[in-house]
């Protein structure tokens, strides 16, 4: 289903588009999740904390493939809201043709240099070798995170968030069934993880290419298009590199607090990997609507409608608000019961750890949202300096304070850098908005 967001209002749009990309993202982010839980449960704490070790730097291969899912999403949809179909098949091919080339490049890296980049954070030497092998199965599955994140973006463009629902279902579903046969009866550990989660990527990302393409043959007819665009992959580049570089910097920035949570041994490495994988679940959900606001802007820019733009802002920020309600009331309130999904009664002073992020950290929910709505209308508009430049105090702010909160308060005083850089992030992307407006005509 193709959705149009130059003409209703966005409350009777917006709402019906994000609902099934919630669900999508809630399945993808809950098999993350179950790759915790069932390492934590089955193979022991250390395997939990192998994983968490290793998570902040997955997360930087994450920002290659987020940053082409969103290059691509923003440049079709402003094709689509042009009518111009032949250009949005020529868009999706070279996208397709510079993610592989980039999934080459990265596949290469993440396996030579997994056990540099686990040394550099100062992994635990316990769990040293479990974190370098999962890093090493991961980067191979590359090519498949790819090739689904643009499918994502694309369907996402055109509208269609029911799509890539469906196959999150199948996919969530696969990972956790061969993550308990591969780790609760064969026994594979950390392997059994990474390989169930490249097989249920893998499986996914065929799927969903296969599906695209049988799309767009009925949307853009049969007449063959260039595969390759130099123009279409300038504009795909601009959007996605600035895109990874501001998510890029914020996954180095996590690297150096893992390397600080590090030095405070494998249980609060074990807490913290549960802990941050919830705080990345409710963060994705938020993502996704900032992610339909980009489609809206770029498509109503496209129609010629600016003025459009801030009614989708405050639709929104309303939506999120709702969103961000339930992950306060269950992070704060329910904390412990949270950790027990990752780690059994004995392990107290992990739980301990992951539930003190938690309080501290998820009553900020109801601002952080804030930003990623600018966020999502920043990008639509394809003003990436200004979405790269709102990024860089958070990063400095969670790092420095971190440090200095850490010498008094122990692990604790890591938790409590977050709400500082998230508050002055939120500041300047409210103030860079309000630019972006201006430049659009739409503000007095």
């Amino acid at each position: 289903m193709i959705t149009d967001f130059t003409k209703e209002h966005p409350d009777r749009t917006l709402w019906r588009f994000w609902i099934p990309m919630m669900f999508s993202v809630m399945f993808q982010q809950i098999y993350n999740i179950a790759d915790s839980m069932i390492a934590g449960k089955f193979a022991g704490e250390d395997a939990l904390a192998a994983v968490g070790a290793s998570y902040p730097i997955t997360i930087i291969f994450m920002a290659f493939a987020v940053g082409m899912n969103l290059g691509s999403s923003v440049v079709v949809s402003r094709l689509f809201g042009a009518g111009d179909r032949k250009g949005v098949k020529r868009a999706v091919t070279t996208a397709f043709v510079s993610s592989l080339g980039l999934a080459a490049v990265l596949t290469v890296f993440g396996y030579f240099f997994s056990s540099n980049m686990m040394e550099w954070i100062h992994t635990p030497q316990n769990i040293m070798a479990d974190g370098i092998l999962y890093l090493k199965i991961y980067v191979f599955g590359m090519v498949f995170l790819m090739l689904y994140n643009v499918c994502t973006g694309v369907f996402t463009a055109l509208g269609d968030s029911k799509t890539p629902l469906y196959f999150l279902l199948g996919s969530s579903a696969g990972n956790i069934i061969l993550d308990l046969i591969f780790v609760a009866q064969f026994h594979w550990g950390v392997a059994g993880v990474a390989w169930a989660t490249f097989i249920a990527q893998g499986i996914s990302a065929v799927l969903a290419l296969v599906t695209l393409f049988s799309r767009l043959r009925s949307f853009a007819g049969e007449e063959k298009q260039p595969f390759f665009d130099r123009g279409y992959f300038t504009q795909i580049f601009a959007i996605a590199v600035p895109s990874i570089l501001q998510q890029s910097v914020l996954s180095v920035g996590n690297l150096f607090v893992q390397d600080i949570v590090n030095r405070y041994g494998s249980a609060v490495v074990a807490g913290y990997s549960g802990a941050i994988k919830l705080n990345t679940f409710a963060i994705n959900i938020f993502m996704t609507l900032g992610s339909c606001l980009s489609s809206y802007t770029a498509q109503n820019i496209g129609a010629g409608k600016a003025e459009r733009i801030p009614l989708g802002f405050r639709t929104g920020l309303k939506l999120s608000a709702v969103a961000a309600v339930p992950f306060v009331v269950l992070y704060v309130g329910f904390s412990r019961h949270m950790m027990g999904l990752f780690l059994n009664a004995e392990s107290g002073a992990a739980i301990t750890a992951g539930m003190e992020f938690l309080r501290i950290v998820a009553p900020w929910y109801l601002m952080i949202v804030i930003k990623l709505m600018t966020d999502g209308i920043i990008r639509g508009a394809g003003a990436m300096t200004y979405f790269v430049a709102a990024t860089v105090p958070d990063l400095i702010i969670r790092i420095l304070f971190a440090l200095m909160f850490s010498k008094n308060y122990g692990s604790t005083g890591i938790w409590m850098a977050w709400p500082f850089g998230w508050i002055a992030a939120t500041v300047l992307t409210l103030v860079f908005y309000r630019k972006v407006r201006r430049q659009l005509g739409d503000l007095a």
